[in-house]
């Protein structure tokens, strides 16, 4: 059985596990690789420091790597470029993270596969290959329901004082920041939407005050509204989840769908379980 390398990457950080005769050998964290945030010489860069140190003296056979941004043509030749690049000799497949969700979730059955990390995608997954993808815009224009849309809103709620004095004081204990960093760190520096998807914890850890309830149901139900109802399939085929948010939220999600009158499947904190399988 060959030695296999499967990666899946989001934009805060990126799992990745070697495999043997199907079972788990090693797992590795690193940062996470976005092609929108690093060039090809800075994620090569960022695996020679981080990821071939805790490959040494092992043989890796065939690479799978799933990550974000890999659906634009440009990135996707920039990351398979990195890899040929390290890895000259190995069988390598790189695809986007969406498909990660759907193998991961699905396996080789039909049904929605949804990411809620700290973006946010969905599609139809037809047992081999994703046939409907609701199009993604980003955490500028859309990413409903991800962490750096809720994170958003909680930042919103304090700069604009809608929260009530007990909030306030929590934000401003659990954070400590002010509105000229919150400005300078969303506006002027790299990586607004991991900063944003920060403040999403809030949620987290004040569960039960209304203020919050209402920022996390509507954060969701606009992914529900915006996505899910775009698919015809949604009615007929469980609709799975996958990020730290669908997984955080994951009673708020099961009320929705029994609102919508849609079958909840699968919530997972991370894909890669679903991955080995998948690969096994």
């Amino acid at each position: 059985m060959p030695v296999r390398l499967i990666a899946d990457s989001g934009a805060t950080k990126c799992e990745w596990c070697v495999t043997e005769n199907g079972r788990k050998k090693k797992k590795i964290i690193t940062q996470g690789i976005s092609p929108y945030f690093l060039t090809g010489d800075e994620i090569v860069a960022l695996l020679q420091k981080e990821l071939l140190p805790k490959l040494r003296n092992i043989k890796i056979d065939e690479i799978y790597f799933y990550g974000t941004g890999l659906s634009n043509p440009n990135n996707l030749k920039s990351v398979k470029g990195v890899f040929k690049k390290l890895f000259p000799a190995t069988k390598t497949e790189v695809q986007n993270d969406l498909l990660a969700a759907a193998r991961a979730l699905c396996g080789h059955e039909k049904g929605i596969a949804c990411i809620l990390g700290t973006g946010s995608n969905s599609c139809f997954f037809n047992g081999k290959k994703i046939v409907k993808n609701s199009p993604g815009l980003g955490y500028v224009l859309g990413d409903e329901g991800s962490g750096a849309y809720l994170g958003k809103k909680v930042v919103q709620y304090y700069l604009y004082q809608t929260f009530d004095e007990e909030l306030m004081a929590r934000f401003e204990k659990r954070f400590l920041t002010n509105r000229m960093e919150i400005l300078e760190r969303v506006y002027k520096q790299p990586l607004a939407n991991r900063y944003l998807a920060s403040f999403a914890i809030f949620l987290a850890e004040n569960r039960g005050h209304y203020m919050i309830e209402n920022i996390i149901e509507d954060g969701l139900n606009d992914f529900y509204f915006t996505h899910l109802y775009k698919y015809r399939e949604s009615w007929t085929l469980p609709i799975h989840f996958v990020g730290s948010i669908a997984y955080g939220f994951r009673d708020v999600l099961k009320d929705l769908c029994n609102t919508y009158e849609l079958e909840l499947g699968k919530v997972l904190k991370a894909p890669m379980d679903g991955l080995t399988a998948y690969h096994r």
